[in-house]
């Protein structure tokens, strides 16, 4: 077993370590510009990588002051409720890793949103018949019970050394105050325009006076900044019982929607007993050896852990190191279609279904799968799953199913201390605006994650693990992770991008630790994305390379995606400082920060 590849910093790292990280002068339009995005940065003192600047510029103020890395990720996280709405917010809920310095051990959090207690397994079907994917996207039934304030309280309540009114004022200070609108919320914007202006509460807040947002204006929110104050002095336990929670429950029940709308927008069933039941949960990370490391992710509910990690062991035995960059993508397309194979027939949420996450996860089973790739040919898809608890070489069991759809947006951040400790936690609401529907006069939009719950089995006569149920959390593909030597962190990431998650940070971990690749040029590497499909997906920088002819070669067939996630990450380097590294062009462009990018203090 070899060790991981030596690596270093490339000239933009070098560049990007001596830029500062304070905020950039006012801007035309008269409110503080954020601070500049700069994709990679090297320093002491802690690290924070997210998708924005203003919410990146949060965490370090908190890192700064002295707050640790879970102050600095909620803190971080309350801001990209306001800069990346549709991504990220109150309305939604998230997985929350964290590696404790002191222990060496690695903790989690699940934070998934919930099914109403009514929910059965035909929650979107009508007559026997799945309705439409859109009239579950955009209505009160596809919203789950959230779980982001609640992840928020317990995380600050396990490991934090802040309290939560002092954590949000930022964030609320970004709200009320406002921030620059750039190209990607402006596009996100219209890319939902349709869905918004059937909304009168949406459509006043994010088309202010009927318009989509220009470039380079300030966009405020004053409600959310009046809801997170209202959080500060009362607790996240204000969402889930109360007035936020009555208003919740009345906008699922009966969406506000325009009287001169045609859109079809159903009820959901959501009750303040449902919100007031809701809980996170503590539980065990997965984990897998690689390379010598110790890789950690996220158990069941989500399916990122178990995946990431069954695909890591089958391409355990293979050198990926010693391959050509055909023979590489070929390995790893082929590692991503077979664990997408077994998550959908055997990962759902535990407490309503048998998951076997320890056959899943270990070296047997995924010996027993390996022995499918074939240097010169390609599978096919959708391929059968094996079976974990009975693990047969080269064989599959039972029926095919395709990967059903998930909605690709979402947010990521990962964050470093100076006492090394590291947090790496995904967020979402689900589809870019999630439901369109706004609480009225409270500032933020409601999820849709119940859609990533299968309408109807993904194949007839085969077992989902993953239809709806009361109470239930639907199966998730967020992958935060993180990566130990010896007990200490060597670096953490994770993704955006629906089922694509799992494929990017597959991809960004042997990019970085198997090709030897810097981190932030394995974020940046076009990428490629297999998900037991019959095509897989290419970004343009595969598409138009001569890689494409070589893999179509060997079987491998393809279609296009224009972007495919939207990774960050954090790095411990050897001589002490932390790299902070986020994508250089996806979304615009990420953020990383450090706290002492010029030394030491």
């Amino acid at each position: 077993m070899h060790r991981p590849v030596a690596r270093t910093l490339p000239l933009l790292a070098v560049v990007a370590a001596l830029v500062s990280t304070g905020a950039a002068p006012p801007s035309a339009a008269g409110a503080p510009a954020p601070p500049a995005k700069v994709p990679v940065a090297a320093g002491y003192g802690g690290a924070v990588a997210s998708v924005d600047a203003d919410a990146s510029a949060v965490g370090i103020g908190v890192l700064r002051s002295g707050g640790n890395a879970v102050d600095a990720a909620v803190a971080t996280a309350a801001a990209l409720g306001v800069t990346e709405p549709y991504s990220a917010g109150i309305g939604g809920g998230g997985y929350f890793v964290y590696y404790d310095a002191t222990s060496r051990r690695v903790h989690t959090i699940d934070g998934r949103e919930t099914a109403p207690a009514s929910a059965t397994a035909t929650l979107f079907q009508e007559n026997g018949v799945p309705i439409p994917f859109a009239e579950g996207q955009t209505s009160g039934l596809g919203v789950g019970v959230p779980g982001t304030p609640a992840t928020w309280t317990s995380a600050l309540d396990a490991w934090g050394t802040r309290r939560l009114p002092q954590l949000l004022k930022p964030a609320e200070k970004l709200a009320r105050d406002g921030f620059t609108v750039d190209s990607t919320f402006r596009a996100q914007t219209e890319l939902n325009e349709a869905r918004f202006r059937d909304f009168p509460d949406t459509s006043k807040l994010f088309l202010p006076g009927g318009a989509l947002p220009v470039v380079g204006s300030t966009f405020k929110n004053p409600d959310l900044a009046a809801t997170y104050a209202e959080l500060a002095r009362k607790g996240t336990g204000a969402l889930y019982r109360g007035p936020i929670a009555e208003e919740i429950v009345r906008t699922v029940r009966t969406p506000p929607v325009d009287p001169a709308a045609t859109r079809i927008v159903r009820s959901g069933d959501l009750t303040t007993r449902d919100l007031r039941a809701y809980a996170t949960k503590r539980q065990d990370p997965t984990r897998v050896g690689y390379r010598g490391l110790d890789v950690y992710g996220m158990a069941p509910s989500s399916s990122g852990g178990t995946t990431v990690g069954e695909a890591l062991n089958i391409l355990e035995r293979t050198d990926l190191s010693k391959l050509s960059e055909t023979q590489y993508l070929h390995h790893f397309i082929e590692a991503s279609r077979i664990s997408f194979a077994d998550r959908g027939r055997w990962v759902g949420d535990p407490a309503a279904v048998r998951v076997p996450t320890r056959e899943l996860l270990s070296q047997r089973f995924a010996d027993s799968r390996a022995c499918l790739i074939k240097p010169d040919r390609t599978l096919t898809s959708p391929l059968a799953p094996g079976d974990p608890r009975n693990p047969v070489p080269c064989a599959t069991t039972g029926q095919a199913a395709p990967t059903t759809y998930e909605g690709e947006n979402t947010t990521h951040l990962t964050v470093a201390d100076r006492w090394g400790n590291v947090v790496s936690y995904t967020l979402t609401i689900e589809s870019t605006g999630g439901s369109a529907i706004t609480v009225p006069g409270r500032g933020f939009l409601l999820n849709n994650e119940l859609t990533d719950f299968s309408f109807a089995p993904a194949a007839p006569g085969v077992p989902d693990p993953n239809l709806p149920g009361p109470g239930k959390r639907p199966r998730s593909s967020m992958s935060p992770t993180i990566v130990l030597e010896e007990g200490r962190p060597v670096l953490a990431v994770g993704s955006p991008g629906g089922a694509t998650i799992i494929t990017t940070v597959l991809q960004t971990l042997t990019e970085h630790l198997d090709r030897g690749l810097p981190l932030v040029d394995a974020i940046a590497a076009p990428r490629a994305s297999q998900r037991n499909q019959t095509t897989t997906e290419l970004e343009p920088g595969l598409w138009n390379s001569p890689l494409r002819a070589s893999l179509e070669a060997l079987g491998q067939g393809f279609r296009q995606n224009p972007e495919i996630g939207a990774a960050t990450g954090v790095q411990r380097l050897p001589d002490g400082r932390w790299l902070a590294a986020a994508e250089t062009t996806r979304r615009g462009g990420g953020s990383a920060m450090v706290v002492h990018p010029h030394g030491r203090p």
